[in-house]
């Protein structure tokens, strides 16, 4: 598990941190790059919107291996929120707005994602098998 603390500064440890994944699992350059988008987001996501960039809080990532999968779980310290509350960013009223794209992107990039304890933890999941 990976422990960082809620300061944007902290984002610079999840691309060593994606690399020694992608060594350990073998894991081919486009699932690489979905990877590191992925949890880049959701880390941005719990340390400025979860932990509001609390450095007394913290977000931790957490790697499952599954069957022909591996998944990520992302976990801050705040309240959540309600993800089908989110405006869509692809509707013409935010195509132009600067932010509010981080779990559209996430959703787009994985095979499946998943949050749970009230918005707090993100699950996200990643086929290793070629897509045929």
């Amino acid at each position: 598990m990976l422990e960082l603390q809620s300061n944007p500064n902290c984002i610079t440890y999840i691309e060593p941190y994606v690399n020694r994944v992608v060594e350990d699992f073998g894991i081919n350059e486009e699932i690489y790059g979905n990877i590191l988008i992925s949890l880049t987001e959701a880390v941005n996501n719990a340390i400025i919107h979860g932990n509001k960039e609390d450095d007394s809080k913290t977000v931790r990532i957490k790697l499952l291996e599954k069957r022909n999968q591996i998944a990520f779980q992302i976990s801050d310290d705040g309240p959540g929120f309600n993800v089908d509350e989110l405006p869509d960013p692809t509707a013409p009223e935010n195509i132009m707005k600067l932010g509010g794209r981080g779990v559209f992107l996430m959703q787009q990039l994985s095979d499946d994602i998943k949050f749970m304890n009230n918005g707090s933890t993100v699950e996200i999941n990643f086929n290793l098998r070629n897509k045929e």
